[in-house]
């Protein structure tokens, strides 16, 4: 994460609010949290804040995926959504477009993550020190050279999803930490989180929350 920071400057994508809950489409390119430093205070959180000012944070995507994502606007709502998470009782699913032609269609990668100190924040599988990170994919179709990919993560580790398409030998496209080459020449990450299965704080109804694919 550089000085060259510019996110985009686009309104509030608001998908749903209630008295608990506010679901944001995230754009590609605008961090979650500030980072650190003057030149990194733009970010999702404060910017929800400015309309929400009770809005709290709950998990994060990485600047460059977009989709959805889940706030609090009550503590109890932050304790009750985080505890889900926590619990793996949330489903997320992603859509990706991948470097290659992934085969089989559909399968799951289980390969433990690290962050990789020297090179951080990248992350690594290590067999020995990892924690357990599990990714299931379904192809959704073959282009040129490429794969279209839906995702669905059953851990939350950092850059999961990225340094597993890795592994299997098929980068995500535009990917600046992870993909070389013609697959990181895109002009953004192609992950998106497309959908987000949540029980509500008040109540605990099953709700599904989606955002279009934008690429």
């Amino acid at each position: 994460m550089s000085s060259d920071y510019k996110p985009p400057q686009d309104p509030l994508d608001i998908v749903h609010d209630d008295h608990e809950i506010l679901i944001v489409n995230k754009p590609a390119g605008l961090l979650s949290v500030p980072g650190k430093g003057e030149h990194l205070a733009d970010c999702l959180i404060a910017r929800i804040q400015a309309v929400f000012p009770q809005a709290l944070l709950v998990h994060r995507l990485d600047r460059d995926t977009s989709g959805v994502m889940v706030f609090a606007l009550t503590p109890h709502a932050q304790r009750h959504l985080g505890l889900q998470f926590e619990k793996r009782m949330t489903q997320k699913t992603y859509v990706a477009r991948i470097a290659g032609r992934l085969e089989p269609k559909t399968g799951t990668v289980d390969l433990p993550l690290i962050v990789d100190w020297p090179n951080r924040p990248l992350q690594k599988v290590c067999h020995e020190t990892g924690k357990a990170a599990h990714t299931d994919w379904r192809v959704m179709r073959y282009g040129e050279a490429e794969t279209r990919v839906k995702l669905s993560p059953k851990t939350g580790r950092s850059h999961q999803l990225r340094v597993h398409m890795l592994a299997l030998g098929h980068p995500i496209l535009g990917d600046p930490f992870y993909a070389s080459g013609a697959a990181r020449e895109h002009p953004r990450l192609m992950l998106h989180s497309e959908e987000l299965r949540l029980r509500h704080p008040d109540g605990g109804q099953n709700l599904k929350f989606r955002t279009k694919v934008p690429f």
